[in-house]
């Protein structure tokens, strides 16, 4: 298996999901931008280093190289992860305050048309 250009548009898309710049993606995974740059035209391939980062940053190593979501793959953001965290370690006095804040922002969906 190559790391190709698909495999770099996927590592692009999941960086997209995860709300990162790409600097903020280098940053974090401790590479240059310029070189995650090259990993996301699929120039350059990653080494396993780089992938092992990738994947402890949230990034679904699975769905880069393969292109299908490993079913294992944490999908959430960071974000998303730390409130689901936040709920499951409250008593539920907590959980039914989180739901009734939640369900009052929530938009209801509107119909098209």
């Amino acid at each position: 298996m190559s790391f190709d250009a698909q495999c770099g548009d996927r590592l692009r898309q999941e960086r997209d999901r995860l709300g990162h710049s790409q600097q903020g993606l280098a940053d974090l995974v401790g590479i240059q931008r310029a070189m995650l740059s090259r990993y996301e035209r699929g120039i350059v391939e990653p080494g396993a280093s780089v992938l092992i980062r990738l994947a402890e940053a949230g990034v679904d190593v699975s769905y880069v190289l393969f292109g299908a979501r490993s079913p294992a793959a944490q999908t959430l953001t960071p974000e998303e992860a730390a409130l689901l965290d936040n709920y499951k370690a409250a008593d539920e006095r907590g959980r039914a305050a989180a739901r009734g804040v939640l369900d009052a922002l929530a938009q209801p969906k509107r119909a098209n048309g």
